[in-house]
């Protein structure tokens, strides 16, 4: 799961960066509005995290920004404002839910999860492909009988070719949904990553679950024959 968090408070910024990587997602982070509306506009994420009082643009004004641009992933806003009204204001502008600073880490997360688990349909918290079972919510990897050890990186990996399972993922989106927006698009860490992948999840069986698809991406299934 990819997080932006918008906030002006670099205290703020790191504390949630590292809390929700720790948890298992991957997060960007933008210290003003004009800089995090952007970025929500031209990235793919499922959730924001957004301060309400910051400089350059409000939470308010990011809000309108976003829903305006059709961006439909969940909001949770950030204020040391307790008006009602307040509230009420940014709930209609299209956030999803709100908390008021200081705030327990725990709870915040525990609301992000409910978030991005909306609509169930849509997001499972369990995902298979053939003897992988891929537990979200857990964070378990399971491999017929056996539990298997990933990386944040390599779940992550694994759980988007799961939730594209039998279409080829392409580099690039791998990229942007697994990796923060500043990493290198030009090296090899996807490469070196799914190489690990593969060794724990295929092993030396000989009906491959993670397959390549020459100059275009990677794919998840049980079918013997490579993708043309």
């Amino acid at each position: 799961m990819r997080i932006l968090v918008i906030d002006d408070d670099p205290d703020i910024r790191g504390f949630l960066k590292e809390k929700l990587s720790s948890e298992g997602f991957t997060v960007d982070t933008a210290g003003d509005g004009a800089e995090g509306s952007y970025m929500a506009r031209v990235n793919e994420y499922d959730a924001l995290i957004l301060d309400n009082v910051m400089p350059r643009k409000n939470g308010k004004e990011v809000l309108k920004e976003v829903r305006a641009s059709g961006k439909n992933m969940p909001v949770l806003a950030l204020s040391v404002m307790c008006d009602i009204d307040d509230k009420i204001e940014l709930l209609d502008l299209g956030a999803d839910d709100y908390i008021t600073k200081p705030f327990s880490a725990k709870e915040l997360v525990s609301r992000l999860r409910a978030l991005v688990r909306r609509p169930a349909q849509i997001i499972l918290p369990v995902l298979t492909a053939g003897d992988l079972v891929l537990d979200t919510a857990r964070q378990r990897a399971i491999v017929g009988e056996r539990e298997v050890y990933l990386t944040r990186k390599e779940f992550a990996l694994a759980e988007c070719l799961l939730r594209s399972a039998g279409a080829i993922v392409s580099r690039g989106t791998l990229l942007e949904s697994v990796w923060e927006s500043d990493a290198d698009h030009l090296s090899n860490t996807i490469e070196v990553h799914m190489r690990n992948l593969r060794r724990k999840i295929d092993g030396d069986s000989r009906r491959k679950i993670i397959h390549t698809a020459p100059g275009r991406g990677y794919w998840i299934g049980v079918q013997d024959k490579v993708m043309r």
